[in-house]
């Protein structure tokens, strides 16, 4: 095996598990180390005896119409009578470049297509297996292997830009290997880790293990994982709880997903690595409902490790026993917290309590419980087989390890990225996302969601950790980065955030409830035109930038739960990067970026305009006055934004600032 790791036949295979033996040979009875050696090396895919496809199926290939590639691919296939075999995988982190396809021939390296829609698939195929190399121009890149034959031309997928700075450890087998096949995962020394785990090392070994790693909380709270884990190893209890929150609610994330949909049983086998470290004998894995492939592969996988008998009783003949179960969220943001997601669970509404008690004291049903969120736990097992030094050596002196980010907004490289922490924010955003869309001017970046706050140019050389980015006002969340060109108006976003907090806020608490829905307000009037102002709305434009700070302080210093005391981040951050597109909302009228509809003026440019009265006759509120064959003019006051006559004018003579 590579790292010099055991064997699976005789390490995991061997230890006295003869019905995981029949489940990987079926149809041999008491089948040899020989036969078990051959089968998993089958089973890993490192050579072929018939052509292969794997179609990138995850939520985004979907999206993309990986079902329409797959049925002309079948169709291709049949008409030339060749044997084959298709397999479906999960995202690979190119979500820019679905759908796509893999092609592995015999004898030959594993080669990757993107963007391969169906009509482009007979031409490609064809092109392949007739070992026509014209077609390698739209090749990805190829995966590397000992023996098998080179593509050439083509760059191995450590070599391709978007995968050069990446460090994979709990993306390594997503989009390579067949989500549903637990044959294959135990292939890539899947269970070897929890083999290891209930043959060798006590719950209390297994917490210092991850300790001494590193490793904190994935999900934003940025905690030593192994300390949580000893705090509920050490409360006495007749009854524990693991949880897995894969809730992720953050507007722009999708990595724990692209995790469960992609590699469902890496998630599991870290659960109940956890699980037993805590001394834990239930688990809950809670995922909104709104994620049913990723809901459909987990309910497959859990069902495989029961038939299997790594779920249940006497797991791995240890006398450790575990059952997980699925709770499907709503959906609420607000559930993202940890006691709000345990009520969830009780069947109560989805509201925070304070703590202390804390839930590795006193969680679910009032016992000690644990939550991690997915990436955590999909850590765990390379820990366990790798050790905590390997993971330590990672990274920088704050934070271990890697990170992996969701990619999304105005940005090339769309996808998911998993990358050493201590990188910088620019390597991310142009080594490794490509920059801007169309080469527009970089603005900023929204990282940890309506949680964070953004990363401007001037700060794009920080290091992504979890202590540098609170020093600008921002925070490592769960890991969604929401790029942001020059076209973006940062006032609209902070309202976008505002709005999506004041609509997820559970209500609980006054100042979250109702500071929120007055930052609301108010960001709502700063960005209305003089046409829809009523009352005292004038003057509280005026006010704005005051109120907005002293309800911000008030709202992080008294909100009962992280969530309420970190609502306001989006608005202070953009406050103190871009406090000049307050001032031209609220003292100019004008949004600098032409998003804001209501503070859009349009303009006739005199020179250009051939008097046709082709937009006064076009405009709805009569706000458009001239002479035929003479120039017109736009009176802005009744002007209503409706941009009619900037679509309709002929000869470019109206601008819009």
């Amino acid at each position: 095996m590579n790292n010099g790791l055991p064997s699976i036949e005789n390490y995991l295979i061997g230890s006295n598990l003869e019905y995981f033996n029949s489940c990987l040979l079926p149809e041999v009875s008491n089948p040899t180390s020989e036969d078990i050696a051959k089968k998993i090396e089958t089973l890993k895919n490192d050579t072929v005896d018939k052509p292969y496809f794997f179609i990138g199926a995850g939520t985004c290939g979907l999206g993309a119409g990986a079902l329409h590639t797959e049925k002309a691919l079948i169709g291709v296939l049949k008409n030339i009578n060749v044997d084959y075999e298709i397999i479906k995988v999960g995202c690979i982190g190119l979500c820019f470049a679905e759908p796509i396809l893999d092609i592995f021939l015999p004898g030959k390296n594993r080669i990757s297509f993107g963007n391969v829609t169906s009509d482009k698939v007979e031409s490609m195929v064809k092109a392949l297996l007739q070992e026509d190399e014209k077609v390698l121009c739209q090749a990805l890149f190829q995966y590397r292997s000992k023996d098998l034959k080179v593509w050439e031309n083509v760059p191995f997928m450590e070599d391709y830009p978007f995968f050069k700075k990446q460090k994979r450890i709990v993306l390594n087998q997503c989009g390579i290997i067949n989500p549903l096949s637990i044959g294959q995962y135990v292939a890539h020394n899947g269970y070897l880790a929890l083999a290891k785990t209930l043959k060798e090392l006590t719950p209390l070994e297994v917490c210092t293990i991850i300790e001494k790693s590193g490793l904190k909380g994935r999900g934003g709270g940025g905690f030593l994982t192994g300390k949580k884990w000893k705090f509920a190893l050490n409360t006495p209890s007749d009854q524990k709880y693991f949880i897995c929150n894969a809730d992720e609610g953050d507007p722009g994330a999708f990595m724990d997903r692209a995790v469960v949909e992609g590699d469902p049983h890496k998630l599991l086998e870290g659960l109940i690595i956890a699980a037993y470290a805590i001394q834990a004998t239930k688990a809950y894995i809670y995922i909104r409902a709104e994620y049913p492939l990723a809901i459909a592969h987990l309910e497959q996988a859990i069902s495989d490790l029961y038939a299997w008998k790594i779920l249940g009783s006497n797991i791995f003949d240890s006398g450790f026993d575990l059952d997980i179960i699925i709770k499907k969220g709503a959906g609420a943001f607000v559930c993202g917290e940890e006691t709000a997601l345990i009520h969830s669970i009780e069947g109560k509404r989805g509201m925070p309590r304070p703590r202390p008690p804390f839930p590795a004291v006193s969680g679910l049903h009032g016992k000690p419980s644990v939550i991690n969120n997915v990436e955590t736990l999909a850590n765990i097992s390379a820990i366990i087989l790798m050790g905590c030094e390997w993971f330590n050596s990672m990274g920088n002196n704050n934070s271990k390890g890697t990170k992996v980010f969701a990619l999304s907004g105005k940005i090339k490289n769309t996808g998911l990225v998993e990358v050493p922490m201590g990188i910088t924010m620019r390597e991310i955003i142009f080594d490794i996302g490509g920059g801007p869309k169309n080469d527009k001017l970089f603005k900023a970046v929204q990282i940890g969601g309506p949680s964070g706050g953004c990363v401007t140019n001037e700060n794009l050389n920080i290091e992504i950790d979890y202590d540098s980015l609170k020093t600008i006002g921002a925070m490592m969340g769960s890991g969604g980065l929401v790029v942001m060109d020059e076209d973006n108006c940062m006032v609209d976003v902070a309202k976008f955030f505002m709005d999506f907090i004041q609509r997820e806020s559970c209500g609980k608490c006054i100042p979250c409830r109702e500071g929120t829905k007055q930052m609301q307000n108010i960001l709502e009037k700063i960005t209305r035109g003089r046409i829809s102002e009523k009352g005292n709305d004038a003057l509280d434009r005026f006010k704005g930038i005051l109120q907005l700070e002293e309800l911000s302080n008030t709202i992080k210093e008294t909100s009962l739960c992280g969530l309420g005391q970190s609502a306001p981040n989006p608005v202070l951050s953009t406050l103190k990067y871009f406090r000049h597109e307050y001032e031209a909302h609220i003292f100019d009228r004008r949004c600098p970026s032409g998003v804001c509809s209501e503070l859009i003026n349009f303009e006739i440019i005199e020179d250009k305009c051939k008097g046709c009265t082709l937009c006064a006759k076009k405009c709805p509120s009569g706000a458009i006055k001239g002479s035929p064959k003479a120039p017109h003019y736009i009176n802005n006051e009744k002007c209503i934004k409706c941009g009619q006559c900037l679509k309709i004018c002929k000869f470019g003579a109206i601008i819009k600032n």
